[in-house]
């Protein structure tokens, strides 16, 4: 699978994206210089996509098929590809605050961690549906990983859970009461101009 190593805080200032989206809490202490070129309306809507593929880890091919899927649902295509890739199951993990980044939460899916209504999941972009409880193994909770002073649950402590997830962090479980709506997701990105990118 094709993996962009570019340094994540290099991307995030090329993209003018605060790294806490990301679960990173550094801050990168270069500024980005910018001549004083205007950005035309393409550059705009492709700094939009990079931005969002860039959040949720997702490479052109399968984002592009997000894209025409949502294009087909009845309403705001942009809302829809928005709500689908939260509902993306390592993205459902990482904002349980059972992974400190996407990154993590892809592979605790991918080392078989992961039960959804019970049954093991390990496809990190499967899509979890309202009513799906989603939990770590009852095995592997007490691991170091995630109890440890410097493991996930202490690292994800203060973090919020959107209000679409009913989250027992103790339990190390959540149940998914809705599908977001647009303005349930924080996520910094204009997904009209990727919509208009996309239509060309």
């Amino acid at each position: 699978m094709a993996v962009n190593r570019t340094p994540y805080l290099k991307r995030c200032r090329s993209l003018g994206l605060e790294p806490t989206y990301l679960g990173i809490d550094k801050k990168s202490k270069r500024e980005l210089k910018r001549s004083g070129r205007k950005v035309s309306e393409y550059g705009l809507q492709l700094r939009e996509k990079q931005k969002a593929k860039f959040i949720y880890g997702v490479l052109e091919k399968p984002f592009r098929n997000y894209y025409e899927k949502a294009d087909r649902m009845q309403g705001m295509t942009g809302a829809h590809l928005m709500a689908m890739l939260e509902l993306r199951l390592d993205n459902v993990i990482f904002r349980l605050g059972l992974a400190r980044t996407r990154r993590e939460a892809r592979q605790i899916v991918g080392h078989k961690h992961v039960l959804v209504n019970g049954n093991c999941v390990n496809i990190p972009s499967y899509q979890v549906k309202a009513g799906d409880k989603v939990e770590i193994k009852e095995k592997k909770q007490s691991s170091a990983r995630y109890k440890a002073d410097n493991g996930i649950l202490a690292a994800t402590a203060g973090r919020a859970v959107p209000e679409w997830i009913d989250a027992d962090k103790e339990n190390m479980c959540g149940i998914i009461k809705e599908v977001p709506t647009r303005d349930m997701i924080d996520v910094p990105v204009n997904e009209m101009l990727i919509v208009e990118l996309y239509s060309k």
